[in-house]
């Protein structure tokens, strides 16, 4: 038996990976629901504006192994629309710099010597702060780095790694590796249910609200897992996959390289309905960095939001809507956008990834214990915390513990 702890997307993968190799699995998952950080909430909801571009080619065939490829939509082919509440300009960028030879599709500031700058920190050289690399550009850092540093690292660029965008960058070059896609229905209906369905069809057995609170090790092996329902002892065949996050490996393995400073997200999802087609949005100068426009509601993500997780839901709710509104004028989208606020829900995830900083990128060892892999997006070093770092890892510990 394999038992995967942790139902977030590396379980889910691991799970999956091991289950199609013929190998019996046990995924346990400590709360009532899978996904983890990049969870759904109860009524579908996606906890964020989560986001995949083409380049993420690991996740993508994850969905295609799931039977939920074709739920994942391109919101905006055309090119990203971004309102700047600076001036009130509203522009269409392309996510690519292939696509620049468009002056229309073109980032404010991107003359050949900050394109130049850009492509300087997908190559080997000095790890520094984004903000000190693109120092001579201020425009095009405001304007297109920022916002994908944020994106990305969820990490300010005044502290964020040029090493670690330089992972990102490197992955953006080929034909469709900056498309950008999203799910139709949200995580819950278009990642996590078709993830569970296909793990039972291939029988998996998922235990929710099963929490591992020690494991115990002895020559160099983990020898019992102890859950809050029951203890089990672990036999000669039998395998851990530990895709928990750093906080919860440390926790019980101790000897772990791990992060140790994170970054928050705070979200927040307006309850609109509305007719059209789903839409996502970029703004400059704002509170809301990303706004996901769907039928059923509009969701809103602020990356690295150290201020607005401190912040009450009371005025983040209509500083956030005063933008929304703002940008449906902006870009005409249809419906009926009331001046006050509807129902909102802010979710803080106040250790949302890892800060994403200059200096040595942590890098636990896939196989702490001679029978037992950690997986988990901050398990992934040569990709910061996203989800193809989480997709990855989870491949990577499933070929672990059947080597």
């Amino acid at each position: 038996m394999i038992h995967v702890v942790g139902a977030g997307l590396a379980g889910l993968v691991a799970a999956h990976a091991l289950a199609r190799a013929g190998r019996p699995v046990t995924l346990h998952e400590a709360t009532p629901g899978a996904g983890g950080r990049a969870r759904a909430l109860p009524d579908g909801t996606d906890n964020g504006t989560h986001a995949l571009v083409g380049a993420n080619r690991a996740a993508l065939a994850f969905l295609s192994a799931i039977g939920a490829r074709e739920h994942w939509i391109e919101p905006e082919p055309e090119g990203l629309p971004v309102l700047d509440l600076a001036d009130g300009s509203a522009r269409r960028v392309a996510l690519s710099p292939l696509g620049w030879w468009r002056a229309d599709r073109r980032p404010e500031g991107a003359s050949p010597a900050a394109l130049a700058a850009l492509l300087g920190m997908a190559l080997p050289g000095r790890d520094r702060t984004i903000a000190e690399a693109m120092a001579a550009h201020p425009a095009f850092l405001r304007g297109f780095v920022d916002p994908l540093t944020i994106a990305a690292l969820n990490t300010p660029s005044a502290e964020a790694s040029t090493r670690r965008l330089g992972q990102v960058l490197r992955r953006l070059g080929g034909p469709g590796a900056a498309r950008l896609y999203v799910a139709r229905r949200g995580l819950g209906p278009d990642l996590v249910a078709p993830a569970l369905a296909a793990l039972q069809a291939m029988g998996v057995r998922y235990l929710p609200e099963s929490r591992l609170r020690r494991v115990t090790q002895s020559g160099g092996q983990a020898r019992v897992l102890h859950f809050h329902e029951e203890e089990i002892a672990l036999g000669a065949e039998d395998r851990v996959i530990l895709a928990l996050p750093p906080w919860e490996a440390v926790r019980l393995l101790t000897h772990v390289d791990a992060p140790d400073r994170f970054a928050p997200i705070v979200n927040l999802h307006f309850a609109r309905g509305g007719p059209g087609p789903v839409r996502f949005i970029g703004m400059l100068g704002a509170l809301c960095q990303w706004v996901l426009v769907r039928p059923e509601g509009v969701s809103v993500t602020v990356s690295a939001g150290d201020a607005e997780a401190g912040e009450d839901a009371e005025s983040l709710a209509p500083r956030a809507w005063g933008e929304i509104l703002r940008a449906a004028m902006a870009f005409r989208l249809p419906g009926e956008w009331p001046i006050a606020p509807p129902a909102c829900r802010v979710v803080k995830e106040r250790r949302a990834t890892p800060r994403h900083t200059p200096g040595p990128i942590p890098s636990p060892a896939r196989q702490p214990l001679a029978n037992l892999a950690l997986a988990g997006d901050w398990t992934w070093p040569a990709l910061p915390a996203t989800l193809e770092a989480a997709t990855r890892s989870g491949l990577a510990a499933a070929r672990a513990v059947q080597a």
